[in-house]
């Protein structure tokens, strides 16, 4: 299917690398990581949704008035293309977001990192991702749209390969004349062209420009994601109310959850 010329123009990237506990026993296509400026990740924590869906789901708690940004590392041996939406707007066009293939998407090169900083508001500018309350997020203030407020995510698209031509004999007078009563063959789609980059409730804001080149390339991605990852970032007191991390005052005498025998120093087993 050929795709509206606004729709192909572009495409996207990413995953969650998990802390806090979050091995998930299988490797992930792509590593994915909330970043300050610093460089320092923001703490995320995995979490397990009652209604069991096809994804990998996550907690990080935001810091108020701190810009971010999403690193994404491409750990396969091929192209991938990634659709990301952040409050439920892709972060390329602003538009609403379903993680589909016939939305805007990054492009990332075997084994390549790539970090996302902001909203893309041209060819060579984004405009900088950070922490803010619902009111002051980009979704609400421009789309009132806060049906997904408070979520980073991504969905993982690999390219669409062109099936090998098979060789065969010249055919025979009764194959030419099949042939010529057959149905013409549908066109076949031109791949999508796609951008390459050169990464109270709590929302993202749309913060001061920022130097971010890009270029188009082409890409057809599969018909399916491949792999999703979804983070709801929080502030510190409601991911306490959550019960998602331990708030309590530390008592000496009682070990935290999370905490684990050490390995001494010597021991060879």
């Amino acid at each position: 299917m050929v795709w509206k010329a606004l729709v192909t123009f572009f495409f996207l990237v990413a995953v969650v690398a998990a802390t806090a506990c979050a091995h998930t026993g299988r490797r992930t296509i792509v590593d994915v990581r909330v970043l300050s400026d610093n460089g320092a990740e923001f703490a995320k924590y995995m979490t397990y949704p009652r209604l069991r869906q096809d994804a990998s789901y996550f907690y990080v708690e935001a810091i108020k008035g701190q810009r971010y940004a999403v690193q994404v590392t491409n750990r396969s041996n091929s192209r991938i293309g990634i659709v990301i939406a952040v409050d439920g707007r892709n972060i390329i066009d602003g538009a609403r977001s379903d993680l589909k293939k016939r939305e805007q998407m990054y492009i990332l090169a075997p084994h390549e990192t790539n970090t996302f900083e902001g909203w893309r508001t041209g060819i060579d500018r984004t405009n900088r991702f950070y922490f803010t309350e619902q009111p002051d997020s980009y979704a609400e203030k421009v789309f009132s749209d806060a049906s997904a407020m408070g979520t980073i995510a991504l969905a993982v698209y690999r390219e669409k390969l062109p099936e090998p031509v098979r060789m065969r004999e010249k055919p025979s007078q009764k194959d030419q004349a099949a042939a010529g009563t057959a149905a013409p063959a549908p066109i076949e789609s031109r791949p999508s062209r796609t951008f390459e980059k050169k990464n109270e409730e709590a929302g993202t804001g749309f913060g001061e420009t920022a130097y971010s080149p890009v270029r188009c390339v082409k890409f057809d991605p599969e018909p399916t994601a491949s792999e999703k990852i979804v983070m709801k970032y929080e502030w510190h007191s409601e991911l306490c109310r959550k019960g998602i991390i331990p708030c309590e005052p530390e008592n000496r005498f009682w070990p935290d959850a999370h905490r684990f025998a050490p390995i001494p120093d010597d021991f060879k087993g």
